[in-house]
């Protein structure tokens, strides 16, 4: 929408969006009285979907009873439910939550928790100051997260900025980096490697932790690790006596099938972030969940995380992600994100999987990427001036489509290559998914019938 004036500084200083004006279910409703499928969740985000009753219930009751607190002074119960319910459920593997308000900030407390760890050690190795990241990782916009990262587009204005204590290896992104005729288990020893040869290049000694998504999200478009992985990278950790930080603000809180996406891959962090599904977007929320070796050596040293936030903890963040995990909980909705999520693999595969433009269809339980290449033999990817994934999510957006596609860029190499996430509420029904599917048919017809 152009020409109309307004004094928000949106995403793009020449465009305004539609506005949005209410929700139900699955469907967003506009302004303009389209009934809109939030068939990605925004990013991957709602995933209760909008106007859930019994979360807008509590988060009520909390707004009647305290808005806000300051953590220095005050805990609330609300908080320490949250806590208890998030630790029961990685079995006591992970022991304290941690809550701010974004993905991003979970990042930053992940990277300076790490860092304050083996100062706190009973000998402390304050030469332990970098951290060994992924390309083309995303960990969030702020200027430490967006150093662990490797997204060479959202990096790339404020790389004079960025800190110079990070490096990155390759990912674990079997459709380009798997070679022919290589086993998962041979893929796997290679990518231990070159891990290990990261570590001995920049200094076993000075690596406060490894940094990864279990499912890589909006910089490769739902990318699993082949079986085997993430053990072999952790060993590599171990080896070195290296944190291991695992990102699921996108991946994880349900959206893979399992509440923590860990769980699928026989491994435990030392640290985990979680956003995004923890609270659907009912509020800003993120959090760190943190296993109990290193609780126990802050507590056995200062007892003192030099960290904090005004909004850390806040009391409506808390109950909305509370009234959330109940809500999944009680009405067995990783049950249906798994049963769903099958069939959208299928509708997707069945659909697509011919298509002469769709190099790759990969995911976990509701979180689906395709892949777009020029040349499916070569896997050659579109130019990026054609603006291939910008054109298919803003056709998306198109009234007669009405649904949201999660377009990205910079694939294959952090500047060439096209992809679209899908990632739809864990409420979602066999009908939307087909309804999904058949627009997402007609929108990619639309486009390519212009190349």
């Amino acid at each position: 929408m152009t020409g109309i004036k307004s004094s928000v500084l949106h995403r793009d200083t020449r465009f305004i969006p539609t506005k949005a004006v209410g929700g139900k279910g699955s469907y967003i409703f506009l302004e303009d009285g389209t009934k809109f499928l939030d068939s990605t969740g925004g990013a991957a985000v709602s995933c209760l979907g909008h106007g859930n009753e019994q979360v807008l219930d509590i988060i009520r009751q909390q707004m009647d009873q305290l808005s806000y607190c300051h953590s220095a002074f005050f805990g609330t119960q609300v908080s320490e439910d949250l806590a208890q319910l998030l630790v029961d459920s990685t079995g006591g593997k992970l022991s304290k939550l941690f809550v701010v308000s974004s993905g991003s900030e979970a990042v930053e407390a992940a990277l300076k928790l790490a860092r304050q760890y083996f100062l706190e050690l009973p000998t402390p190795q304050p030469e332990r100051y970098r951290f060994i990241g992924r390309l083309p990782s995303y960990h969030g916009t702020t200027l430490g997260a967006l150093s662990a990262g490797g997204h060479v587009q959202r990096r790339e204005p404020f790389e004079p900025l960025l800190s110079k204590n990070t490096s990155h290896v390759s990912p674990c992104y079997a459709y380009r980096g798997k070679l022919d005729g290589e086993s998962d288990a041979d893929y796997v020893n290679r990518l231990a490697a070159e891990l290990d040869a990261e570590f001995q290049r920049v200094g076993p000694e000075t690596v406060c932790a490894f940094i990864a998504e279990p499912v890589v999200g909006a910089a490769l478009g739902c990318v699993p690790a082949v079986p085997g992985y993430f053990p072999a990278m952790k060993a590599v950790c171990e080896k070195y006596g290296a944190l291991f930080i695992l990102d699921e603000i996108m991946s994880g809180m349900g959206r893979c099938g399992t509440l923590h996406a860990w769980e699928q891959e026989d491994v435990v962090p030392d640290i985990q972030t979680i956003g995004k599904g923890l609270g659907g977007g009912y509020a800003p929320v993120s959090g760190l969940l943190i296993g109990d070796s290193v609780v126990q050596t802050m507590d056995k040293g200062t007892g003192v995380f030099r960290h904090g936030q005004t909004y850390q903890g806040h009391p409506i963040s808390c109950a909305a992600a509370f009234a959330v995990q109940k809500t999944i909980q009680e009405q067995s909705l990783l049950e249906n994100v798994r049963t769903m999520g099958a069939y959208l693999e299928s509708e997707l595969r069945k659909k697509f999987e011919d298509h002469p433009h769709v190099g790759d269809i990969r995911g976990k339980g509701l979180f689906w990427g395709l892949e777009f290449v020029k040349d499916k033999a070569t896997k050659e990817p579109f130019d990026p001036k054609d603006r291939l994934s910008f054109l298919i999510q803003e056709k998306g957006l198109e009234p007669k489509h009405s649904v949201s596609l999660y377009g990205s860029s910079g694939t294959v190499d952090g500047i060439r290559g096209d992809h679209l996430v899908l990632a739809p509420p864990y409420i979602v029904s066999k009908e939307e998914i087909d309804i999904l599917v058949n627009t997402l048919s007609n929108v990619l017809e639309e486009i390519f019938a212009t190349f």
